[in-house]
């Protein structure tokens, strides 16, 4: 049985420590590049909850006008100073409805005759 030879010269380890460093300061300024490009993300993401918080305010004080003014008593109110009647106070007036065609006769019925065969 023949064991593998390993290369422990200080010129092998010498290599590899300069690759294992270049290695990890490659790493370190890609990480130092990230952070520098995504630096004003935090920034912006700060404002846009703020703005996010203030416009859902926003809408929930809208929603809570919308809902006063819909009331149905304010909505009757409105009406009646706009000069507006009741449906049971208005007088009724009825005509006949023309402009209307006539329908148009029905086709009689037709029967459906199936045969079936039975092999």
């Amino acid at each position: 049985m023949i064991l593998p030879r390993f290369d422990l010269s200080t010129a092998t380890w010498r290599a590899r420590a300069i690759r294992y460093v270049v290695i990890y300061l490659l790493l370190a300024l890609a990480l130092v590049m990230a952070r520098y490009l995504t630096q004003d993300v935090r920034p912006e993401l700060r404002a846009a909850q703020k703005r996010e918080a203030t416009l859902t305010t926003q809408r929930d004080e809208l929603e809570l006008r919308v809902q006063a003014l819909g009331n149905p008593q304010r909505i009757s109110d409105w009406a009646l100073q706009n000069g507006m009647r009741r449906f049971a106070e208005a007088s009724k007036t009825s005509a006949p409805i023309t402009g209307i065609p006539a329908p148009k006769p029905l086709q009689p019925h037709t029967t459906l005759e199936v045969t079936t065969e039975w092999k």
